[in-house]
């Protein structure tokens, strides 16, 4: 009886193995330079593929959009830049808000360069 019981065990200490165990946690503002990443980033790409469709002339409203997004990247890299300092944190929203942000900043300054062309 000992023995079995010892065998079972053995076949579940694998599986506790296989979880960590941890303090850290998703921060908040890490979260939001996310979402107002993707927020800019779906914003520029909807207002250049309507501008697309209208055979290049962007219209005021579509310039109004890619200004607000580019507010939002702002806000969002210095949300995501001040997540990332923070202690005992998983760093998967951090990053992913400083990259989408960071590239549609970089998007709206090409915009821009082109259009000055």
């Amino acid at each position: 009886m000992n023995r079995k019981l010892r065998l079972k065990i053995k076949k579940l200490e694998p599986v506790r193995d296989r979880y960590m165990f941890t303090d850290n946690r998703h921060p908040e503002k890490g979260i939001m330079s996310a979402i107002l990443g993707c927020i800019s980033v779906g914003t520029l790409i909807v207002a250049v593929l309507f501008t697309y469709r209208d055979g290049g002339q962007a219209q005021l409203r579509y310039a109004a959009a890619a200004f607000v997004a580019a507010i939002f990247s702002v806000a969002g890299l210095v949300l995501g830049i001040m997540s990332r300092f923070e202690r005992d944190i998983f760093k998967l929203f951090p990053n992913l808000g400083i990259a989408l942000n960071l590239a549609s900043i970089i998007f709206v300054v090409a915009l821009l360069v082109l259009g000055l062309t």
